[in-house]
């Protein structure tokens, strides 16, 4: 049961990393404001919300293609993604103002 678990945890790590690498090709280092941060992952989590919405509902709406469970894991994998970019963000911004003090 360990073993499955600890593998379960891996693909899902991969498949962040993955995505970061991704988005690190498109955008390159990113630099916001807190509030961007806040608003950038807020839009990834209601992609990620209307995914399982459109899984889950009896009153889908036209867009029934955003839904199962590709979609959800993709939005899943994005919203992580980018939360490790904000970590990213953090330690770069933070750190730097803490060894400055």
């Amino acid at each position: 049961m360990e073993k499955q678990r600890h593998d379960a945890q891996l693909a899902a790590f991969v498949s962040v990393m993955k995505e970061r690498d991704r988005q690190h090709e498109l955008w390159g280092e990113q630099q916001h404001s807190l509030s961007e941060w806040h608003t950038l992952l807020s839009e990834e989590v209601g992609e990620l919300a209307q995914a399982i919405n459109e899984t889950v509902l009896v009153n889908r709406t036209k867009e029934k293609d955003k839904g199962g469970y590709d979609n959800m894991r993709a939005e899943a994998v994005q919203v992580a993604a980018l939360a490790v970019q904000f970590v990213e963000y953090l330690d770069r911004h933070y750190k730097q103002e803490e060894k400055q003090s």
